[in-house]
């Protein structure tokens, strides 16, 4: 009877003898919901006028950083969460559009992951190729979930020309 009445409280749960509770994510796929900027700035943190229509790498729009020709600083950043176990990688195309002779205006591009001091992977420059170049980093798994966090930053001064550094298609790819 006890067995008969505990099959009737899992069938009830909805659970079947040795189904787990849950199911642990799989590590594939591309994780960070708007990429391409189709969706303006959602999922990403940004100034203003960063993300523009135009002539993107895919779609119809991108983040253009810099380009004015005077002292100021551009950000874009997100955040995703990397379940445990998973490896990530992060892509992400840029191409850049100068005036410049000589390194002044950069783009800067970070990474960060829990427990992993933040590094600066990329450092952009005038002499960045015009045409849409693309860029991966790979990020070892761990045992355990953590979140992972990509950053342009985009300094600019005043004087000597203006380089415009133009990013899109940032995938967080799980595998």
């Amino acid at each position: 009877m006890k067995a008969l009445v505990t099959a009737l409280l899992l069938v009830t749960a909805g659970l079947t003898v040795g189904q787990p509770a849950s199911a642990a994510p799989a590590c594939r796929g591309q994780i960070q919901p708007n990429p391409g900027f189709e969706r303006g700035t959602t999922g990403w943190t940004a100034g203003p006028r960063i993300v523009v229509l135009g002539a993107a790498h895919t779609g119809r729009a991108y983040a253009a950083l810099g380009g004015l020709d005077v002292t100021h600083s551009d950000l874009l950043r997100t955040t995703v969460t990397v379940p445990a176990d998973c490896t990530l990688t992060v892509s992400f195309w840029v191409r850049a559009t100068t005036t410049e002779t000589m390194r002044g205006d950069y783009l800067n591009v970070g990474f960060s992951v829990t427990g992993v001091p933040p590094k600066t992977y990329y450092s952009f420059a005038y002499d960045h190729p015009a045409s849409w170049t693309q860029h991966t980093s790979p990020v070892s798994a761990a045992a355990t979930e953590r979140t992972a966090s990509v950053s342009f930053y985009a300094g600019e001064t005043e004087g000597g020309g203006s380089t415009a550094f133009d990013v899109d298609d940032v995938t967080f790819t799980l595998s």
